[in-house]
């Protein structure tokens, strides 16, 4: 049987910690997300004004007059 391993400290998984060896991880971790180390970095789109007209064509179809 695999042992879960603590994704801070790598130590064993305690059932009173669960996912965490410990009450210090727990904490540590919890700092990490409350100071933000915890991110998904975004994509942002470019603006109708960066796009040529070929390709404002392709993305919305061609406008009809």
């Amino acid at each position: 049987m695999i042992q879960a391993r603590c994704p801070i400290c790598d130590a064993a998984v305690v059932a009173e910690h669960k996912p965490f060896c410990s009450k210090r991880c727990k904490t540590i971790d919890l700092g990490s997300w409350l100071d933000g180390a915890y991110t998904i970095p975004a994509v942002e789109p470019p603006s109708p004004e960066e796009l040529s007209p070929e390709e404002l064509e392709v993305l919305f179809g061609k406008a009809e007059a």
